[in-house]
């Protein structure tokens, strides 16, 4: 059976809401996610946080996990700074999400997510990490 087509829109999202995704992510150990500790020590309090859906995932080896929207995450920072992870999110989920609705605001996230520093880039460059200590880095996030 074929997938549907992954949705073309981008949706915004406030830090409370991007927390609680993270934390759906992490009890249901969907592949892409941050630990929520993280959402809470970076993003900005009364940040603007965007989802971008790249593509059907689906755990096989895990059939009662319903398949999942790829998303690709623009996180704006405590510090302004705007940075990309990727995050599983279920359908149901995502579906009731507030959708950007002007174009010109679309086009400016689709630039962003092509020009943000990835989460593990900038934690590089800030001598940080979002992987907890007892994960092998080939499961790490971005």
């Amino acid at each position: 059976m074929l997938d549907p087509p992954v949705p073309r829109e981008v949706k915004v999202i406030d830090t409370a809401t991007l927390l609680s995704l993270e934390e759906d992510a992490l009890v249901l150990e969907l592949n892409q996610r941050l630990p929520p500790s993280w959402i809470v020590a970076n993003a900005a309090p009364d940040g603007v946080h965007h989802l971008w859906p790249a593509l059907w995932n689906t755990l096989l080896h895990r059939p009662e996990i319903p398949r999942q929207l790829r998303c690709e995450l623009l996180i704006e920072l405590r510090s302004g700074e705007r940075v990309m992870s990727l995050l599983d999110v279920l359908p149901h989920t995502f579906a009731p999400l507030t959708r950007v609705t002007a174009r010109a605001e679309g086009m400016h996230v689709a630039y962003l997510l092509e020009t943000a520093r990835s989460v593990r880039e900038w934690e590089a460059e800030n001598g940080l990490s979002s992987r907890p200590a007892d994960t092998p880095p080939d499961q790490a996030t971005l």
